[in-house]
């Protein structure tokens, strides 16, 4: 085990015991929605994943140590700290790690972290992608190349609505990430069903999720997965009007000049205020969901491996 990584106590055990665990992020935390309501809905996924019968394991970096499972009092630290909290990708870990700096983990980061505590299943709200105009910003998501490289399945509900969904499904194919309809034949849009675009297959169980993991990783395919879990319909946005949102959004973010990992935090809290608030809480209630469904995938994998 890394000696830089620190488990909490729960975590430990299950994952000694073959227990299901599901890996969090903290950048919904700290960089995802306002305070209070980031804790708070960080403490509903936790009970979610609880009460499906599997161990949430919320990942950051705490005062230069890799946290896979945190305190309340930590979740605090993260959601009172804002955008003053760094953002962690694979890039910035070595060096907030050598600093003892604490930051909250984006997909790739918590990906990175979760595999070294051998944990397979992750749920998070979306993934970041391709940007819009990446044809000449080349403005792409490490997210991508996380999934590219690190053997953790990602349940989300698709990619941000924000990026260019299209190069984004391109780019997983490119480099063999398996893309994964959850009851559904549609790429989701995060706060919207159906992006317009299809997915790679359908599965309509988490027994049959597991079993195409088990069968990538003992190919020696390595790398991760996509399983896109749609929004709930009753919280469902309509895609036309996030779209036309979104563009209003992008503008304000180019007229002040706002641009990196600045980006997408700026982008969730502009559409909030354009949606008056219901885009904060079809959020909230897209990674519940994929909360739920990750912890029965990571249940199902650990069934696998049972005698």
């Amino acid at each position: 085990m890394n000696e830089r990584l620190s488990l909490s106590d729960d975590v430990a055990s299950a994952l000694r015991l073959r227990h299901p665990v599901v890996a969090l992020e903290s950048t919904i935390i700290a960089h995802g929605m306002p305070w209070p309501q980031n804790v708070e809905a960080a403490a509903m996924v936790e009970a979610e994943v609880r009460a499906q019968g599997a161990v949430p394991a919320t990942i950051a970096i705490i005062d230069g140590r890799l946290k896979v499972g945190l305190t309340r009092d930590e979740m605090e630290r993260l959601g009172r700290g804002g955008g003053g909290i760094a953002k962690v990708s694979r890039r910035d870990m070595p060096i907030l790690v050598a600093r003892r700096g604490t930051g909250a983990t984006t997909v790739a980061a918590t990906m990175i972290i979760a595999a070294l505590a051998d944990i397979r299943v992750f749920a998070t709200g979306g993934i970041g992608g391709v940007h819009r105009g990446a044809e000449t910003s080349f403005d792409i998501s490490a997210d991508l190349q996380e999934l590219a490289r690190t053997p953790v399945a990602v349940v989300c509900a698709g990619a941000k609505s924000l990026l260019n969904l299209r190069l984004t499904l391109e780019y997983l194919e490119t480099h063999g990430v398996p893309v994964i309809g959850y009851r559904s034949d549609r790429m989701p849009a995060f706060w919207s069903r159906d992006s317009g675009f299809g997915v790679d297959v359908r599965l309509d169980e988490a027994k049959d999720i597991a079993r195409v993991m088990e069968s990538k990783w003992q190919l020696g395919l390595g790398g991760g997965l996509v399983v896109a879990n749609p929004i709930p319909e009753r919280f469902e946005l309509p895609l036309e009007q996030m779209e036309r949102m979104t563009e209003q959004a992008l503008k304000d973010a180019r007229d002040q000049k706002i641009a990196g990992s600045a980006l997408t935090p700026f982008l969730l809290a502009r559409l909030n205020a354009l949606t008056g608030g219901d885009s904060l809480v079809s959020n909230i209630q897209l990674v519940l969901n994929n909360a739920r469904l990750a912890a029965n995938v990571a249940a199902a994998y650990e069934a696998l491996s049972l005698p």
